[in-house]
């Protein structure tokens, strides 16, 4: 099931495994297990990465890695499959990888000569790119009536779809604030006015897309596997001079 309409669909950079993710999904259709049992598995195949990386075992962890990217895309399509939308695992997905993301720079900075200061800054600016790129997505899916569970603006604590408890997501929308709340801020600073502007083009979804976290995973695993590991944290902080730059062109050729 897509989350656009064909005429705005764009060759996602980010999304390259989404075909393997819907067959996935699809063999558990049937099954007991739920887009939260995969939600699970992925984080154990971005720990078994994280131990892979601090191993030296660079192929396995460039394979882990992908293979997180993976299922991260697989426990959405078990969601709309099963016809199970839930903001339960819509925050938990968010909340497992943001604390995925920093433990896997902890383990690339342990291997490599990067400064901790350095791991900081490229921390900020992966987080900052995923935001971004996220903003603009979700934009354009609410502007179709795509997934209603990914909002543009995260404010308010959402009802609690049927099948999922109040309390639980309660508690990890608060997570999510904690979280993620500084960076939607600074990238909503940065393009206030993108909800109300033109539709984002597909070309310009399609350059976006390689801020996706699926993207930025198989960069890392690339570098891995290239033995470029002293290089990983100093190219997403330069990455991240991308960020002004997208922006520019979107408020400056589609913006208001």
């Amino acid at each position: 099931m897509s989350k656009l309409p064909k005429a705005h669909k764009f060759i996602d950079l980010s999304d390259y495994g989404r075909s393997i993710a819907r067959c996935i999904a699809t063999s558990l259709k049937n099954t007991c297990f739920t887009p939260i049992h995969v939600t699970i598995a992925f984080i154990i195949s971005g720990l078994i990465a994280v131990i892979c990386i601090i191993s030296s075992y660079f192929w396995a962890a460039a394979f882990f890695l992908i293979f997180k990217s993976i299922l991260d895309a697989a426990d959405g399509e078990l969601a709309r499959i099963k016809e199970t939308p839930s903001y339960t695992g819509r925050y938990l997905d968010s909340v497992a990888d943001i604390i995925l993301n920093a433990i896997i720079l902890i383990a690339v900075w342990y291997i490599s000569d990067a400064k901790i200061w350095m791991t900081i800054l490229a921390f900020i600016g992966i987080q900052l790119q995923g935001t971004l790129y996220n903003y603009y997505y979700v934009i354009l899916r609410n502007q179709f009536d795509g997934d209603m569970t990914s909002r543009v603006f995260e404010n308010k604590t959402p009802q609690a779809l049927e099948g999922e408890k109040q309390s639980h997501v309660n508690i990890l929308f608060k997570l999510y604030k904690f979280l993620y709340g500084n960076f939607d801020n600074a990238i909503y600073a940065l393009d206030k006015n993108a909800s109300r502007g033109k539709i984002t083009p597909n070309w310009l979804m399609t350059a976006i897309s390689i801020f996706g976290l699926g993207f930025q995973l198989l960069l890392i695993a690339i570098f891995l596997v290239l033995g470029w590991k002293d290089h990983i944290i100093p190219f997403f902080i330069v990455y991240s001079v991308m960020i002004f730059v997208f922006v520019w062109i979107r408020k400056g050729f589609y913006g208001r």
